[in-house]
């Protein structure tokens, strides 16, 4: 696939550029709660690095595969905190088989059940969640840049061999000193917890909003379905519409399909191969889907609702809760 080191240099500098301004602000606002705003800018450009994390892993960005590993490893643990090499295990086999049930780590269970067993099997607190896990998705979203962080350290310095294990420590920490003591530092106790808060809410929404739309509400493959690659990607994917600015704003998710039919094309490329894998789903008979990002939001949301549904007790309704004290 043809590398394009310009677009990538070009979204570099204007990272770069832009953590350059929300430092500048920092020191500026001093202990104003206006700071508040400089942590709701960092949770972006945060994610906007994962973006480019994601693309130097699927070898997108520079000439080389070790190259890519170390600039997704860098830009991954030293910048936004995360495990690269949780990630990467995790992120292969979803793409081996995107919501294949028993392969795809992404639909497995965490707070959220994508599949009615897994919901049905909710007990406790996860079970109250789950009844109303699609309205619920959203707020627990603000919650996820403080998970994927816990994952990382937990990933880091569990038992089981890793793969670069002191490098990404050592970048972790160097993060930890470089971003988050600061914060305790030059603000006041209470201003720096709420600053790390808004920061991690702000991340945790926008990932969460980034990659939900891609695959939730589309087809789950059983464990023993027989799928060609092309129908296997096609399927269980889902595009964003929106061009250009859906292109900025998710990083290149928004062409999910491609991605996963062409992992190492390059994020310019992807409009142009969309046309071609369009025709394709045309001669094949493949469904191709595609919708707004707000019609994303609304299928996910009620996908969730739906499969939470499992986790409730099928006698729960008014009239019958009104015999059953009979």
């Amino acid at each position: 696939m043809r590398r394009t080191p310009w677009f990538y240099g070009s979204v570099g500098i204007a990272i770069a550029l832009a953590f350059g301004g929300v430092v500048t602000g920092f020191v500026l606002l001093g202990d104003s709660w206006f700071q508040l705003l400089m942590a709701g800018a960092l949770g972006i450009l945060f994610t906007q690095v994962a973006f480019l994390s994601h693309e130097a892993a699927h070898r997108q960005i520079l000439a080389s595969g070790p190259a890519n590993d170390k600039l997704a490893r860098l830009l991954g643990n030293g910048v936004v905190g995360m495990s690269y090499s949780w990630w990467a295990n995790k992120h292969t086999r979803h793409h081996a088989n995107p919501n294949r049930v028993g392969k795809d780590p992404d639909i497995e269970i965490d707070t959220i059940s994508f599949l009615d067993t897994d919901a049905a099997s909710a007990r406790g607190l996860r079970r109250l969640i789950t009844k109303r896990q699609g309205w619920l998705f959203f707020p627990l979203l603000t919650l996820e840049g403080l998970n994927l962080h816990f994952l990382a350290v937990k990933h880091l310095v569990s038992p089981h061999p890793v793969k670069g294990r002191f490098i990404e420590l050592g970048l972790l920490v160097a993060r930890f000193a470089i971003f988050v003591v600061p914060v305790f530092v030059f603000l006041p106790l209470g201003m720096a917890f709420a600053f790390l808060g808004v920061q991690l809410a702000v991340f945790g929404v926008y990932m969460g909003a980034s990659f939900a739309p891609n695959h939730k509400g589309m087809p789950v493959i059983a464990p023993d379905a027989k799928l060609d690659f092309f129908s296997k990607q096609v399927r269980t994917s889902r595009n964003i519409r929106g061009g250009w600015w859906a292109t900025w704003l998710m990083g290149g998710l928004n062409y999910q399909i491609e991605h996963h039919l062409f992992p190492s094309m390059a994020r310019p490329h992807l409009a142009k191969a969309r046309e071609i894998v369009i025709d394709q789903c045309r001669h094949l008979d493949v469904p191709y889907a595609e919708t707004s990002l707000w019609r994303s939001y609304g299928i996910v949301i009620a996908y969730l609702n739906r499969v939470g549904l499992a986790a409730r007790d099928p006698f729960d309704c008014p009239i019958t809760a009104t015999y059953r004290k009979v």
